[in-house]
């Protein structure tokens, strides 16, 4: 692109994780301008513009009319998994970037068909793990770069809340898998980011479903997962992704090393500490109630790293490159594969080696 042009955005999918990034481009403006915004329903899509102040912007309710007629450099896919190759696919074959939020796809061949199609197209595919770009684990990198807690030996990353409200997570059909690929997607692609993919073997335990679940009976997917892993570098690490946590969002993680530790909590380490009697109106992402003792969020996007991951996506489109390790397409494909060997391993109860190194 030329110098002082501003990328071209076409957000596909007006709901929960549109929202989230279009406070992304609403903070990069400079770089940025959303043109159009394509949602089945047509009302999501006005209110999504009214939120952010948008006002010279295109509707669409069908994404393949959208993805026809804008004139855009990028298509921003924000819908269900299920939907995620069929938008993906199409956007490429019609020359735009994409960016496809989490999992790549619902199944292994599906995402492979996705960086395939980038690849004829000569188009990239940035994946939205926005774990990547929070705060507090870039800090935890730097100390831990600097050698502040000696050598890192283990990591133990998890999210889990109680349960999605979206239909599409009900199903393996539309999801993929149940916690693990829905949840476990941002732990696990943060820790296989941390190492640049190379891990060398994995076992992982499921609830297994529907009435082996744990609560969630009438999930088809398991309602909780935990993941162990080796790395070339002898570094372990565990990822648990469930929906049996009560009290809003939980993302923790714990960093090991031979002269100390770090502790994180991406989301209930809230500076703000609130009683209410009749609630507060948002507290946390995922909380049941409000009332009582809360811990308000104070800008939760920015803190998951939303903001910064869709500026490095606009950087990247600019200046004609791939996004950094963690945020590539085949990053978003390795994650996919892994979560399936994952699935193999606790079907099976065995240990997998990886056989790509």
């Amino acid at each position: 692109m030329e110098n002082g042009k501003k990328v071209k955005v076409l957000i596909v999918g007006a709901a929960f994780a549109g929202d989230l990034h279009m406070t992304g481009y609403d903070r990069c403006k400079d770089i940025a301008k959303v043109v159009a915004i394509c949602d089945k329903d047509e009302s999501k899509v006005r209110a999504l513009a009214r939120e952010y102040g948008l006002e010279e912007y295109e509707v669409y309710t069908d994404y393949s009319e959208a993805i026809e007629n804008v004139s855009c450099d990028v298509v921003d896919i924000c819908l269900p998994n299920f939907l995620h190759h069929e938008v993906a696919i199409e956007a490429l074959q019609r020359g735009r970037h994409v960016i496809v939020e989490k999992p790549l796809a619902t199944k292994l061949e599906y995402g492979k068909k996705i960086l395939k199609e980038a690849e004829k197209a000569g188009k990239r595919v940035y994946y939205a793990e926005d774990w990547i770009f929070a705060p507090a684990l870039i800090r935890a990198k730097e100390i831990i770069d600097e050698g502040a807690i000696g050598d890192l030996l283990y990591i133990r990353a998890r999210e889990c809340h109680s349960g999605s409200h979206s239909p599409f997570a009900q199903t393996i059909e539309y999801c993929g898998g149940g916690s693990l690929i829905h949840l476990g997607t941002h732990p696990l692609a943060y820790v296989l980011s941390l190492k640049e993919n190379r891990w060398t073997e994995l076992s992982a335990v499921t609830s297994g479903g529907e009435d082996a679940n744990m609560l969630h009976k009438g999930l088809e997917g398991e309602d909780w997962a935990m993941c162990t892993l080796k790395f070339e570098d002898g570094t372990r690490a565990m990822v648990e992704a469930h929906y049996i946590t009560f009290g809003g969002m939980e993302d923790i993680i714990d960093f090991y090393g031979t002269k100390g530790r770090i502790q994180i909590d991406l989301t209930m380490s809230s500076p703000v500490k609130c009683f209410s009697i009749p609630g507060v109106e948002y507290s946390v992402e995922k909380a049941e109630i409000t009332t009582g003792w809360s811990r308000p969020a104070v800008d939760e996007k920015y803190n998951l790293g939303y903001v910064d991951e869709i500026r490095h996506f606009m950087e990247c489109i600019i200046e004609d490159k791939e996004a950094m390790v963690g945020l590539r397409g085949i990053d978003g494909l390795e994650t996919l594969r892994v979560i399936n060997l994952a699935y193999e391993s606790a079907r099976e109860g065995k240990r997998i080696v990886n056989d790509r190194l």
